[in-house]
């Protein structure tokens, strides 16, 4: 029997141009009755279906349809079943994310990618790193930093020439972006269990602000990262490119 498939897709002509194709060859369902959900985009679009099902313990399966595809298959109309039926699965924890404001409120997010702290105005960011409740950095001048997943470490962190991390290494990546001081700290790998905090120095001369996903919240004076374990987000990959193949595979291009 062949699986219940769900198909999502972005708004984008290549995505919604994919759908009409795919849903003409194959019966739909709902998500919530789905054995797999199909995601029609580009890795924005797979980080919002992630977000948006993770209620659901179904795996996800994308196909390419935006510009770098990282998180995503090959596109191709014939043969989706038996590539399913082929299929490796890789198993993602989002980092959990408090955010406290300056005026005391306080807003929380899931990424899947990373959380980062970027600073809002002309003046770098000061940051003081706490982890597992030790003070490990009395003082970050930087324009902002980052705690990256395995999954994101290809992304923002590796932009900001942080280590790309394989998919069960089971460590994040601690990464500055453009740090001034101490001038040759390239940040940390920390274990997966860490408890990280970043508390804003100066938080009104060089105000801050706090992104989870692009999720953003502004005027920060603490942040406090974990990963959520309790959440666990299933993505499928055809044979010899799953994401554990593609994490090596960036390494040496």
């Amino acid at each position: 029997m062949p699986p219940r498939l769900a198909f999502l897709a972005s708004a984008a002509p290549d995505a919604q141009e994919a759908l009409a194709a795919l849903t003409w060859r194959h019966a739909t369902v709902a998500a919530e009755e789905a054995d797999v959900i199909i995601a029609l985009g580009g890795d924005g679009f797979m980080l919002q279906t992630l977000h948006a099902t993770q209620h659901l313990d179904t795996p996800v399966y994308g196909m390419n349809r935006g510009t770098v595809g990282f998180l995503m298959n090959t596109y191709q109309v014939d043969g989706l079943v038996e590539r399913l039926d082929k299929a490796e699965m890789a198993v993602l924890n989002p980092l959990r994310m408090k955010a406290t404001r300056s005026d005391g409120s306080v807003s929380e997010a899931l990424a899947i990618n990373e959380v980062s702290l970027l600073r809002q105005g002309a003046q770098a960011a000061k940051l003081r790193i706490i982890v597992d409740g030790k003070q490990r950095l009395d003082e970050l001048v930087c324009d902002g930093a980052m705690v990256s997943t395995p999954a994101g470490s290809t992304a923002y962190n590796y932009s900001a020439h942080g280590p790309i991390l394989p998919i069960g290494a089971d460590v994040l990546a601690l990464t500055p972006v453009a740090a001034f001081r101490p001038r040759r700290w390239r940040g940390a790998l920390l274990p997966k269990a860490s408890h990280v905090r970043f508390e804003v120095l100066d938080p009104e001369r060089r105000p801050v602000m706090a992104d989870a996903d692009s999720r953003s919240v502004r005027n920060v004076v603490r942040v406090d990262i974990s990963s959520a374990r309790d959440i666990a987000h299933k993505l499928l990959f055809d044979p010899g490119h799953g994401l554990e193949e593609r994490l090596i595979r960036e390494q040496f291009v």
